[in-house]
C-alpha cells in the first residue's frame, strides 16, 4: 500500500508565499511522477505543475514564473514553492503520484489535499 502526506497550506496574504510538499510512502517499486493539482469551486480538478522522473516539468499557464515544482533528496518527495500568490489561487491542492507497486502494477494515487487561502 502508498500514501501520500501532503503539508504546508494556510492563510497568506496576496503577495506571499508557501511552500507544499508531498511525500509517498509505503510498498512500492518506483515513482515515475508526481504532480500538484486543484479543485476550484463547481469545476473540474486541474493541473498546476507537475515533475516526472527524468526531470521534466509542465506548469499551467495561471502559474508560470509564480509557482516552482522540484523534487527533495528522494523520488518520493515533492515540492510546490508558490510566490506571488494571488486570491486566485485560493484552493486545495491536491498531490498526485504515479508509479509502480513492488507486483510492477501501475498506481495513481491522490493525497488528502491542502487548503492555500490568499486573503488580505
Amino acid at each position: 500500500q502508498v500514501q501520500l502526506v501532503e503539508s504546508g497550506g494556510g492563510l497568506v496574504q496576496p503577495g506571499g508565499s508557501l511552500r507544499l510538499s508531498c511525500t509517498a510512502s509505503g510498498d512500492y517499486f518506483a515513482i515515475i511522477g508526481m504532480g500538484w493539482y486543484r479543485q476550484p469551486p463547481g469545476k473540474q480538478r486541474e493541473l498546476v505543475a507537475t515533475l516526472n522522473r527524468g526531470g521534466g516539468r509542465e506548469y499551467a499557464d495561471s502559474v508560470k514564473g509564480r509557482f516552482a515544482i522540484s523534487r527533495g533528496g528522494a523520488d518520493n518527495v515533492v515540492y510546490l514553492q508558490m510566490n506571488s500568490l494571488k486570491p486566485e489561487d485560493t484552493d486545495v491542492y491536491y498531490c498526485k503520484a504515479q508509479g509502480y507497486y513492488t507486483n510492477r502494477r501501475i498506481f495513481e494515487l491522490w493525497g488528502q489535499g491542502t487548503q492555500v487561502t490568499v486573503s488580505s
